[in-house]
């Protein structure tokens, strides 16, 4: 198993490399040139080839990407052009914005996904099963974008039950901590703004979690029929044990393989999904900040949130294989690799 770790943290050098150049080279021959974005429309031609001097930008393109993989090696991404901030203190400040955006949404889908899943596959082809077939469906084809706004209209300007932007309400924002307005609230014991940040993560957190809950609905029932039709299913069944349990222990934990595969594979792209989300509802996280940056052709913070998000990804892959590893013991990645 440490060998095949190993293995596949190796294997992320060559896909971080590509995806750097990937975005590298897209950005200086599709993005506007920043030097105007950044210095306004009344900057002279001379200001313009002194702020691209400064930043590197008149250097042969190879030795740009050259001087931006020696600095993201040793975790410097470089500054903000806008703020003249290190890169990484300006992601570091709403990571954990999107963090906690994404832990939630993968929750809510995970709970709620995995239960819709099991009892459609239990009640095959009633109306229950149709139904909750046709509602992941719906979920997995209306985009987020337009759901937010749905959701902004019906809870926010009509039922008046939810707030429509923001993380908390400014006077009960937490000092100091982690970032983590839910952590940071319960260990302050601030629970009146522990409630308000619940309150805020809601609308965002079920808007961003509807298509993964539809995603491992449809595949928790495909794997629980799979599971519910197998000799050893029937074989508990004719030895008198409980229906919930034959379900619960015998058929959904042999039907989680590829379960737990949707939900680590979601759980990376929540973070890259979470753009649009973050937009809609003013959340402040690495989401919205990369559109602003986007539209301002801030070249060091897409590059370093690429990057991030990637490694997110591959790294979720891993965690995903290794407990695998824990679910069916007969998995040896450690010996087959060998």
């Amino acid at each position: 198993m440490i060998k095949y770790i190993i293995k596949r943290l190796l294997m992320l050098i060559p896909v971080l490399i590509g995806v750097s150049i990937i975005v590298f080279f897209l950005l200086r021959v599709c993005a506007p040139d920043p030097a105007p974005v950044v210095l306004g429309q009344h900057a002279t031609e001379a200001s313009m080839q002194e702020w691209r001097e400064a930043n590197g930008l008149n250097e042969n393109i190879v030795v740009q990407y050259v001087n931006f993989i020696k600095g993201a090696v040793t975790g410097d991404f470089g500054e903000s052009y806008y703020t003249n901030n290190s890169v990484l203190n300006e992601i570091g400040s709403r990571f954990p914005a999107t963090i906690e955006i994404a832990i939630f949404a993968i929750i809510v889908a995970t709970v709620f996904g995995i239960l819709i899943g099991v009892v459609a596959a239990v009640k095959k082809n009633s109306i229950i099963d149709n139904a909750s077939m046709v509602l992941s469906l719906v979920g997995v084809s209306i985009p987020i974008f337009w759901l937010g706004i749905l959701f902004i209209i019906l809870f926010v300007k009509i039922l008046g039950w939810l707030p429509a932007s923001g993380r908390i309400d400014s006077m009960l924002r937490p000092e100091g901590g982690t970032g983590f307005y839910l952590i940071d609230t319960l260990v302050q014991g601030d629970f009146e703004a522990f409630k308000n940040a619940l309150w805020h993560l809601i609308l965002p957190g079920v808007t961003l979690a509807l298509y993964t809950l539809a995603i491992i609905s449809r595949m928790t029932r495909s794997s629980m029929l799979d599971a519910l039709n197998q000799d050893y299913i029937r074989t508990a069944r004719s030895k008198g044990i409980g229906e919930g349990k034959v379900v619960l222990k015998h058929g959904l934990r042999n039907a989680l393989m590829p379960i737990v595969t949707v939900i680590g594979l979601q759980f990376g792209s929540l973070l890259g999904g979470a753009v649009l989300t973050e937009t809609v509802f003013a959340w402040p996280g690495i989401g919205s900040y990369t559109v602003e940056c986007i539209t301002k052709s801030d070249f060091p913070v897409i590059q370093a949130v690429v990057l991030i998000i990637a490694t997110i990804f591959v790294l979720m892959n891993l965690i995903v294989d290794i407990i695998y590893a824990f679910l069916d013991p007969r998995i040896k990645y450690g010996k087959r690799e060998s």
